[in-house]
């Protein structure tokens, strides 16, 4: 598990990352991977000298089970508070019956591992630059899925957790998202270049390496040198 900065670290599991962010409070996880991956993220923990039990709540960015896979079972060991947008809550909870991915990495995962569990939600965020906790705000991110969210938490200089709007390349750079999966790519892009009109020295993201350093700058340099994405084309797995 990487430390991006002071409290916040970024745990990959695989084809996608967790992040956990260490506050006076406990522990705060920022989506929580694949179905089957407690242990995982527990042993993580356990490396900070926490565990499950520490955790306080859980920033959801959207309903894809690559991101929600084992929500169910934190928030029952540790009685997290569970946040996510309510255009994407029917589908955490359950309500409506969760679409298996048509093709690529995402149809194969999902065949394998299995669908999540569905869970309660805490509370659901409606609006757009709201406070979901302290120092943290949620950024309404539509695109990928309609209930898309980003998070900025207000620590060293701005810290953007992008979800699947944007994604981290290998060399340093950023880029859309994955589209594969997405509702609607052009509004994912639209999504991404309302990102860039944000302040933040760092980014992070559900696929890809975290960009530690003029993450903003990247960010507006990928949107302003591209349609954003509206042509539905974008790197990564959803």
């Amino acid at each position: 598990m990487r430390e991006v900065v002071d409290g916040v670290f970024e745990l990959s599991l695989g084809v996608v990352n967790v992040h956990v962010v260490v506050t006076d409070d406990g522990v705060v996880l920022v989506d929580t991977g694949l179905p089957r991956n407690v242990k995982r993220i527990d042993r993580a923990l356990r490396g900070l000298r926490k565990s499950i039990g520490d955790v306080r709540a859980v920033l959801l960015t959207h309903h894809h089970f690559d991101h929600v896979g084992t929500v169910a079972e934190i928030r029952r060991r540790s009685g997290a508070r569970v946040f996510a947008h309510a255009a994407d809550a029917p589908v955490i909870t359950g309500a409506i019956p969760r679409e298996t991915p048509a093709k690529g990495m995402a149809k194969l995962a999902a065949r394998l591992i299995g669908s999540p569990e569905p869970t309660k939600l805490d509370q659901l965020i409606t609006g757009d630059e709201t406070s979901p906790l302290p120092g943290f705000t949620a950024l309404h991110t539509p695109g990928h899925t309609r209930g898309h969210l980003s998070y900025l938490l207000d620590r060293d200089g701005g810290v953007l957790f992008a979800g699947d709007t944007a994604s981290g390349t290998r060399d340093g750079k950023v880029t859309l998202g994955p589209t594969q999966a997405s509702v609607d790519p052009a509004e994912q892009g639209r999504s991404l270049r309302k990102l860039a009109g944000y302040d933040f020295e760092h980014a992070l993201f559900g696929h890809g390496p975290a960009v530690s350093g003029r993450a903003a700058e990247l960010l507006r340099a990928y949107a302003g040198g591209s349609d954003g994405g509206s042509d539905g084309e974008g790197e990564g797995r959803p």
